[in-house]
């Protein structure tokens, strides 16, 4: 009877890749999927961001208190959230040194609708890599990212701004997910103010 005996090598890589799996927590949670992450809102209340508690998705928009391209936004995020109820929906200020204070100001005068979370430790700009804001996140009960990108192309790049939009990428991506189908363009360049 011959017995199977794995070459070093095969044992060491296997070693190595056990290692690296349960370091980067990618054994329990699978490549690309962000793992859980709990933010207070303004009020103080707990959320989990990347869990849809029950919805089709959670949508995650990064957003700069001081970026004229975030605030001019403001309607249009709350107008997608209006009108997508079967999604919950979060701002995220990208500032980390943000008060609760002047947060709940920029709210109230931007009108922001939907809850807003204070990342002061940055662990949704570390997991979902976000490069500027606004950028918008859709996140599946798998925690897998289902599109991530613009809103729209309302800018073609910073100081161009189009007269009419002709690409509405996060409605399309939720009506489809909606509807059951795939996200055509899971991807698109978002345009705005750089994450530092």
């Amino acid at each position: 009877m011959k017995r199977y005996c794995p070459s070093r090598r095969r044992v060491v890589m296997r070693k190595t890749f056990a290692i690296i799996c349960s370091v980067a927590g990618l054994c329990c949670a699978g490549a690309g999927e962000p793992a859980a992450v709990t933010l207070n809102d303004l009020d103080g209340v707990a959320r989990q961001p990347l869990e849809p508690a029950g919805k089709l998705a959670s949508v995650v928009v990064f957003y700069g208190h001081d970026c004229p391209i975030s605030n001019g936004y403001a309607p249009e995020i709350n107008r997608i959230a209006a009108s997508h109820t079967n999604f919950v929906f979060y701002i995220v200020q990208a500032d980390a040194d943000l008060t609760v204070a002047a947060a709940k100001e920029h709210a109230k005068e931007y009108d922001l609708r939907i809850p807003v979370l204070l990342d002061p430790k940055q662990q949704l700009i570390k997991l979902l890599k976000p490069h500027v804001t606004p950028e918008a996140f859709v996140i599946g009960s798998k925690r897998e990212v289902l599109y991530h990108g613009r809103i729209d192309d309302l800018y073609a790049e910073i100081e161009k701004k189009r007269g009419t939009v002709t690409r509405h990428d996060l409605l399309d991506a939720l009506d489809a997910i909606a509807t059951g189908h795939p996200v055509k363009q899971k991807e698109t360049p978002a345009v705005g103010c750089l994450i530092q």
